[in-house]
């Protein structure tokens, strides 16, 4: 992002959202009924938030409400900047505008802003917000130093030598009840290429895309865009500082990319966290370092914090519709991180989950507060708080959790959540939990906990709700992921290699055919035999390989039929051709797709 000046640092002593907030989550009247089966009218949100720290110097300005709303004579002005130009641009959704300032704004300044927003048929009304822009923080972009691992746990395929992930290993194999699919990886770290990567129950490779050294790929998963099954995940760098800098992509089920979301107002996206909605938005979080007087927590007068920041964005426009920052709302003292006493930034927060399921509400798990808060969607402000410093609730016996990741809505009111434990426990659990608004006390629903093994990790991981009541446990920071039945039980193990990190781990079901042609390698044998190999990179529906073979790619005939055995299936033919290829049948016969015809070697 653009550098200014170097103003006066900010001075934030608690997060100072004020009733400015509740005055902007307007509505319309006789409609913000809260009861069952009320008619409602999205209450006006303007992000920045009233009273945001730090917002960018590069930001828009985001007017969401519901469908029909338009925006009007936006007067924009700047402490120090003056009055800001700028256009409007429509959402995708129909259910708001952004306002793009014609400059930046000057870091430090406060900057005010007013508006008239109608929404369908009803009268115009006049709005406004304030905000302070930030002063940001230039940071090391070092990466975490590779951990080599066990090349002796690195895939190799003949036909497809580009492709070399880590192993998995189903150390317990599936039993009854478990549930059927593929599983969802993004391994990074140890022996073996990073990226994205599907297997299915035997461990065995279905699909992978080796990624450039030094990127690495997060929160591999399906997810539906458009009205149908794609998959996404974040790619880019992952930074010394804890967060990554990349963005997020969809790709179809050829495998094909189809969009990219990047984050809005100048941040680059960070790895924690792309959700899709059914409204073609996503939600993303990013991170900020920014300078602070850190003098008041026990840290340096000259101080930077990283901000954690959660955008809702437009997918088809990448405009950002809706922002929240961390630092607006969750007090530094929350932290048990410690404060620097230098310029080393402090991830205060470290935002590493976000579950918009429930409306109105946001769900957010910040590691370094041990706290999951409750967000109200129209104002910002937190409804609840359940761990951490400032618990909302009185925490039941085993309900208590530390540097927690994946906190999600699950049916009934309940909240799922991985547990690390760090060093505060002996082994990282999932919990399911329930908390009660009315006695404000949480009480422990179930605990996941693998009884074979001592699993600690310090980092990343996930609990997902399965069909028929059971739950994948990813643990991230390890390479290791369990699947258990509602009563806690194992019905399967896994491993990667040794070293490997999994950010976290999905199961679904999938189906695909790659735009890219089936994968051949051959060789002269003794005796002039022929030794093939054949893939097809990402390809479901494989039943048979057959070979054929000619004088030439155009005369080639079918030679050898063969079952298709894993990824990649060894063929000895008895025959000596000039040239040869494989084609890829279905369970019917038909040809799913042919490779290129090729010389064999030797």
């Amino acid at each position: 992002m653009a550098r200014g000046p170097r103003p006066h640092r900010l001075r934030i002593l608690a997060p100072a959202l004020c009733a400015a907030c509740a005055a902007l989550a307007l509505s319309v009247p006789g409609q913000s009924g809260a009861s069952a089966g009320a008619v409602h009218a999205p209450a006006l949100t303007v992000s920045p938030l009233p009273g945001t720290p730090d917002a960018s110097s590069t930001t828009q300005i985001s007017f969401l409400s519901g469908p029909g709303t338009r925006v009007s004579d936006v007067a924009v002005r700047g402490s120090l900047s003056g009055r800001h130009g700028g256009r409007l641009e429509a959402y995708s959704t129909g259910t708001g505008e952004s306002f793009l300032p014609s400059r930046p704004f000057a870091p430090g300044e406060r900057v005010s802003v007013s508006a008239r927003v109608r929404r369908g048929t009803a009268a115009w009304q006049t709005v406004s917000t304030h905000f302070r822009v930030a002063v940001q923080a230039p940071i090391s972009q070092a990466q975490f130093p590779p951990d080599p691992g066990d090349p002796a746990d690195v895939q190799h395929y003949i036909s497809a030598p580009p492709l070399s992930p880590s192993t998995v290993a189903i150390t317990t194999p599936a039993a009854v009840g478990a549930t059927p699919g593929d599983f969802f990886l993004a391994p990074y770290q140890g022996a073996g290429t990073a990226g994205p990567m599907i297997v299915d129950q035997s461990g065995g490779l279905i699909w992978f895309d080796p990624l450039p050294a030094g990127l690495a790929a997060t929160d591999f998963r399906t997810q539906t865009y458009d009205g149908r099954s794609v998959l996404t995940w974040w790619q880019g760098r992952i930074l010394k500082l804890g967060f990554g800098q990349g963005r997020d992509e969809i790709y179809d089920s050829s495998y094909q990319p189809i969009a990219q979301v990047t984050a809005g107002n100048g941040y680059a996206a960070d790895l924690h966290q792309f959700l899709l909605t059914r409204s073609g938005t996503a939600w993303i979080d990013a991170v900020d370092p920014v300078e602070i007087d850190l003098a008041p927590q026990g840290g340096a007068v000259h101080g930077v914090v990283s901000d954690s920041i959660v955008q809702e964005i437009d997918v088809r426009t990448g405009l950002v519709m809706w922002e929240w920052h961390a630092l607006g709302h969750i007090p530094l003292l929350d932290s048990y991180a410690p404060a620097p006493h230098d310029a080393t930034p402090w991830y205060y927060a470290h935002v590493n989950s976000i579950d918009p399921s429930r409306p109105g509400q946001l769900l957010i798990s910040a590691r370094n507060t041990w706290t999951i808060y409750d967000v109200n969607l129209h104002t910002g402000s937190i409804l609840w708080r359940l761990g951490g410093k400032r618990s909302s609730f009185a925490l039941g016996p085993g309900t208590v959790f530390h540097y927690q990741h994946d906190a999600a809505w699950q049916p009934g009111g309940l909240v799922s959540v991985f547990d690390n434990g760090g060093g505060e426990e002996k082994q990282s659990r999932g919990l399911l939990l329930e908390p009660d608004l009315a006695r404000r006390r949480v009480t422990l629903v179930k605990a996941f906990i693998n009884p074979s093994a001592t699993l600690l990790s310090d980092s990343q991981g996930d609990l997902l709700r399965l069909a028929g009541g059971n739950w994948l446990m990813g643990y991230g920071g390890l390479p290791n992921f369990t699947e258990f039945n509602a009563a806690g039980q194992v019905l399967l193990d896994a491993t990667l290699g040794p070293g490997v990190q999994d950010y976290r781990t999905y199961l679904a079901n999938w189906s695909a055919t790659p735009s890219s042609r089936p994968a051949i390698a051959a060789q002269v044998g003794a005796g002039g035999a022929l030794r093939i190999e054949a893939s097809w990179n990402g390809a479901t529906a494989v039943s048979d390989w057959e070979v054929l073979a000619g004088l030439s790619a155009s005369s080639m005939s079918a030679v050898a039929t063969v079952p298709k055995q894993g990824f990649e299936t060894s063929i000895s033919v008895a025959a000596e051709a000039p040239v040869v290829a494989v084609s890829a049948l279905g369970a019917g016969g038909e040809v799913l797709g042919t490779s290129v015809a090729i010389s064999p070697s030797g």
